[in-house]
């Protein structure tokens, strides 16, 4: 594993696990760990909470607009509360948030808190201005990419594929050194919004209904745990551009974290 100091965090992914036995949709495979929002009825909706500036307010709104297509999960932007710098959780919803975090490395983190093993009762995501405000990366591609995948990670989705130099699938749950898909590098689709890869794998996430929810504001348990540690590293991929960290509280409860890194 290299030093930190040589890597860029571009941003927090989650685990893939293939999902079979559904002919209509077995194509999608992209999910992660089978995390979900509990719920007792589709579709239902999520709430995004509006924690960020002006300069990131349309590409909230057009990833929550294109993540509401999906036919089992619509998103809803309301005006937040958390201090953008900590980005608290919340009960029930997703919190985004951003500010200049500083010169750690990372473009975008997403973080859920987990109970009962598979379902999801809080979410983060949090884009680092520090590296928004830099040439390379303060485009509408770029943020538009980093802010859609970062969302759909809460919802329990993971990467398409995680190969920077591989052909653009023209979804934001791909990897890519081009997001825009006109350099010319990674073919000529854009990765700024879903594809229908990523709702058939939501229809397959969302599939089956509980007995209770964990969306809105109320749940039966809530884990204390501090989003600001990422507990031990359990997974990481060939190239090493990839790790997967959880931390665990005993109780049934973790949040986990996926890192995906560049050189």
């Amino acid at each position: 594993m290299r030093s930190l100091n040589r890597r860029r965090w571009l941003a927090i992914g989650l685990a893939s696990v293939l999902l079979v036995g559904l002919p209509s949709i077995v194509a999608a495979s992209h999910s992660w760990g089978g995390y979900h929002w509990a719920r007792t009825s589709n579709p239902f909706t999520l709430q995004l909470d509006d924690n960020v500036s002006s300069a990131w307010d349309g590409y909230l709104a057009k990833a929550s607009s294109d993540w509401t297509k999906s036919s089992v999960l619509h998103t809803k932007v309301a005006i937040g509360t958390s201090n953008p710098r900590k980005c608290r959780a919340t009960l029930g919803r997703v919190e985004v948030c951003n500010a200049g975090y500083g010169n750690t490395g990372w473009l975008g983190v997403a973080q859920i808190w987990i109970t009962g093993g598979t379902h999801i009762v809080q979410g983060t995501v949090k884009v680092n201005d520090t590296y928004f405000n830099t040439s390379t990366y303060n485009t509408p591609a770029w943020r538009q990419m980093v802010m859609c995948q970062e969302i759909g990670h809460t919802f329990g989705l993971d990467h398409q594929d995680e190969n920077f130099t591989n052909t653009n699938l023209g979804t934001c749950m791909d990897y890519t050194n081009d997001p825009s898909g006109t350099a010319g590098t990674n073919g000529t689709l854009a990765n700024t919004s879903p594809n229908q890869h990523d709702y058939d794998e939501l229809g397959i996430i969302y599939l089956h209904l509980d007995s209770t929810t964990t969306v809105g504001a109320v749940v039966a348990s809530s884990p204390s745990l501090d989003g600001s540690d990422w507990g031990r590293q359990v997974r990481v991929s060939k190239d090493g551009r990839t790790s997967v960290f959880t931390k665990a509280d005993g109780h049934g409860n973790a949040i986990i974290t996926y890192v995906t890194w560049a050189d």
